[in-house]
C-alpha cells in the first residue's frame, strides 16, 4: 500500500472547510486563448504561398495566476480576491469575460490602468488537429509588456492594503519574466515581506519564474530548477529545499514534476525535509498549469489547517487531476479529489 501522507479524515475535514476560506491571489493576470486548427481545411495563402490555417474554434481561460483562480473556484472555496491589473484592449475584455463566469470570484481589485500603452498579458496556443492524432500544440504567441507601468504600485499596494485583513491565505504569482514589467514589482515584494513579518502566521505563498530568491518573509513554491537556481551547489534534493527554507526562514515546496513535491522547512526544530512522491496516473497527459494548481492546492490546504506535508500530498491528488486534461488548463473538484484519494491509498477497496 502507498505510504499514506495523508488520511481520508484529515481529507475531509480539508474539503470541508474549503468554502468557508478567502483567498486572495495577487498578481500576473494572462489570458490564456487556445485556437483550433483543422488541419483538413489547411489552404495555400496566394499571397505569400505559405499554409494557411483555419482556425474553427476559439477558446479562452484566465491563464497564470487567472489558473489558479480557475482551481481555486474548481475546489469550492468560498471567495476568492483576485489583485492585480489588466489592459483596457480586446484580451483584457476577453479576460474579465473568462473570470465573471467563475464562481466565487470577485473583481473590485482587478484593475485597469490609466495607460493604454500596457497591454494585457496573452498566452495565444494554436492547436492542430490532424485526424488519428491527438491534437498538438504549435509555436505559440505571447503578448507581454516589456516596459514597466509607473503607476503599478499605485494601483495595487492600495488594493493589497484594503484585500489583506479579511484574507485566510494569499498566493502571489510573478509571471512576467521582465523586472518590474509585471504586478509583482520591487515595491510589492518589500510590502509583502513586510507583511510576512507581521503576520507569521497567515500563509503568503509566492512563485516566481525568476526572481524566488528575492521573496522574504513567505512561503515559497519552486519547481526544481528554480530552486536549483538558488542553490547551485546542492547535494539532494531535500539538502538543498531544506538550504533554501533556512536561508529565506519560511518553508518551501519543491515541486518535482513526476516525481512529486519535497517541503522543507528549516525554521522549525528539527527541520523538515519530506519528499512526497506524486500520485502516478496514465497517459496521455498535459502539463500545462500544473505548477498553478498545485499552489491553489496548497494554499487551499493550509488555510484549511493541514499540516505542511499532508498540503504537499493534496496538492499531488489536484495535479494529478489537471495533468490529465489536454489541451486545457485543467482543474480538479472535491469529488475528483476523493476519488484520486480512493485510487491512490486504497486501490482495492470500495469507496
Amino acid at each position: 500500500m502507498t505510504e499514506r501522507f495523508l488520511n481520508l479524515d484529515r481529507l475531509e475535514q480539508i474539503l470541508t472547510c474549503l468554502p468557508r476560506l478567502r483567498i486572495g491571489v495577487l498578481g500576473d493576470l494572462f489570458l490564456d486563448r487556445y485556437f483550433d486548427i483543422d488541419a483538413g481545411l489547411t489552404e495555400p495563402s496566394l499571397e505569400t504561398g505559405l499554409d494557411a490555417y483555419q482556425v474553427v474554434g476559439v477558446r479562452s481561460y484566465p491563464g497564470a495566476a487567472g489558473t489558479v483562480i480557475n482551481n481555486l473556484a474548481a475546489l469550492g472555496v468560498g471567495a476568492i480576491v483576485p489583485v492585480s491589473v489588466v489592459g483596457k484592449d480586446g484580451e483584457g475584455f476577453e479576460l474579465r469575460q473568462a473570470l465573471e463566469l467563475l464562481p466565487a470570484v470577485a473583481l473590485t481589485h482587478v484593475l485597469e490602468p490609466l495607460s493604454a500603452n500596457f497591454r494585457t498579458p496573452t498566452y495565444t496556443k494554436p492547436m492542430l488537429h490532424e485526424q488519428r492524432k491527438p491534437p498538438r500544440e504549435l509555436n505559440r504567441i505571447d503578448i507581454k509588456n516589456r516596459t514597466p507601468l509607473p503607476e503599478m504600485d499605485a494601483l495595487i499596494l492600495p488594493a493589497l492594503e484594503a484585500v489583506w485583513p479579511s484574507l485566510d491565505a494569499l498566493i502571489v504569482l510573478d509571471q512576467v519574466s521582465e523586472p518590474n514589467c509585471g504586478v509583482v514589482t520591487c515595491g510589492l515584494r518589500t510590502v509583502l515581506a513586510s507583511l510576512g513579518a507581521k503576520h507569521s502566521d497567515r500563509l503568503i505563498l509566492a512563485d516566481s519564474r525568476m526572481r524566488l530568491g528575492l521573496f522574504e518573509n513567505v512561503t515559497l513554491k519552486p519547481n526544481d530548477a528554480e530552486c536549483r537556481r538558488w542553490v547551485p551547489e546542492e547535494v539532494s534534493v531535500e539538502q538543498g529545499t531544506l538550504t533554501l527554507s533556512t536561508q529565506r526562514g519560511r518553508p518551501v515546496f519543491r515541486t518535482l514534476g513526476d516525481r512529486g513535491i519535497v517541503v522543507a522547512d528549516g525554521v522549525r526544530q528539527p527541520p523538515l525535509a519530506r519528499h512526497v512522491p506524486a500520485a502516478a496516473v496514465p497517459g496521455p497527459i498535459d502539463t500545462v498549469g500544473a505548477g498553478d494548481s498545485v499552489s491553489a492546492a496548497l494554499a487551499a490546504a493550509i488555510a484549511a489547517g493541514a499540516t505542511l506535508v499532508e498540503a504537499a500530498a493534496f496538492a499531488n491528488l489536484v495535479a494529478s487531476i489537471t495533468i490529465q486534461q489536454v489541451g486545457v488548463t485543467g482543474t480538479a473538484t472535491t469529488p475528483q479529489v476523493r476519488q484520486r484519494w480512493q485510487e491512490v491509498y486504497q486501490p482495492s477497496s470500495p469507496v
